[in-house]
């Protein structure tokens, strides 16, 4: 895996800037992945999409930079996963179980992607693409 190196000189307090927004979203997305795999703690769906809108907005800022991936990645994490959990939505109608387990499937792998978008974070490395 090759890292991305910012491309123009990004000055230190954008930079900073861009990494707190990077960690509010992460945190938030967190909170959301956790309460997806722990039963009965569900927080709602209006904390990720308050964290989508951040993503949304904010990832201009963090054009041509390492940070931009992470902005990337988070968005397209929450885009599949909604995808996913909506494609899936008709085995609860059939038979409960098969709905539950790819849920289960849905929400581990959420919740991996916000860790390891984190991990990396704090490394101060690019996502892969």
């Amino acid at each position: 895996m090759s890292d991305i190196i910012d491309v123009e000189p990004v000055d230190n307090e954008r930079a900073q800037s861009l990494k707190t927004v990077g960690w509010v979203s992460y945190l938030m997305h967190l909170i959301v992945a956790v309460a997806a795999v722990v039963p009965g703690a569900q927080v709602g769906a209006g904390l990720l999409i308050v964290a989508l809108i951040i993503d949304l907005v904010k990832k201009g800022d963090a054009e041509r930079t390492w940070q931009a991936s992470h902005f990337s990645w988070r968005i397209r994490t929450v885009i599949w996963a909604g995808v996913l959990y909506v494609v899936t939505f008709p085995l609860f109608l059939l038979l409960y179980l098969p709905g539950a387990i790819a849920w289960a499937v849905i929400s581990i792998w959420f919740l991996y992607r916000i860790v390891k978008g984190m991990v990396r974070m704090n490394a101060n490395q690019a996502m892969p693409d």
